[in-house]
């Protein structure tokens, strides 16, 4: 993959499933050279997505809950493209309420998201400047109506998230980056474990195809942070 003059390069963890690998062909199939953060080599879905688009889809082994992993998904992205226009954060996990489920699970949707978009910054000092971080409903304490029960986990790591947005777009959002925070519903896909994949609203193209809109398209109020649903609706968080 080279870096064209105007082409524009978007990193996207959690890619080898669900709404990241979605994501991934939606931003393809639109012309964007795709880097995508692969954490299960086995599961063969990316490299059929790579070999539809030879030049346009590479995958870079990562893992979000490992500082070395990432920092080596950093060194391999700069010396692909040098640069990264638009970051999105989508990998992420559901476990059970366990001192390790709870460990587990902030580790990879909130430390893990945090660890990422810290150490893949330098990249984006002369591309975009586009943060993107997937959320949830679960996360907003003014809206949330679940009884925690089995998933206060999850709850959470969603909700530490959206405080850990709302640091980076008041230190970052002056210095020219914009933010997406984004609720994709309740999709159906792998994150709870493989007895739960058929549950859901939203197959996971219906969200990809809303997040890649909302993840590339201007907007009017980039000094303002919100958080947006798949139909565009505002969410308190």
């Amino acid at each position: 993959m080279k870096e064209g003059d105007n082409v524009e390069q978007a990193f996207i963890t959690g890619a080898d499933r669900g709404v990241g690998f979605a994501l991934c062909e939606q931003f393809a199939m639109h012309g964007y050279q795709v880097l995508a953060g692969q954490y299960m080599p086995e599961w063969k879905a990316l490299e059929g997505l790579r070999e539809k688009y030879p030049d346009q889809v590479t995958c870079i082994t990562l893992d979000v809950g490992n500082t070395e992993s990432v920092k080596d998904a950093v060194r391999r992205t700069a010396d692909i493209c040098g640069k990264v226009d638009i970051l999105v954060n989508c990998a992420g996990i559901i476990r059970d309420d366990t001192r390790e489920g709870f460990r587990s699970t902030l580790n990879t949707n909130t430390v893990g998201t945090l660890r990422v978009t810290e150490l893949f910054l330098p990249l984006m000092e002369n591309g975009k400047k586009r943060l993107c971080f997937f959320s949830s409903e679960a996360g907003s304490m003014s809206m949330l109506h679940r009884t925690g029960d089995g998933d206060s986990s999850y709850c959470t790591s969603k909700a530490a998230l959206n405080m850990c947005v709302r640091l980076l777009f008041n230190e970052l959002q002056p210095k020219g980056y914009t933010f997406r925070l984004y609720h994709p519903g309740w999709v159906r896909s792998y994150m709870a474990g493989d007895e739960k994949a058929v549950r859901g609203r939203y197959e996971p193209e219906e969200s990809a195809q809303a997040a890649y809109r909302q993840f590339t398209s201007s907007r009017g109020y980039e000094d303002a942070l919100i958080m947006t649903d798949i139909k565009g609706e505002l969410w308190p968080f």
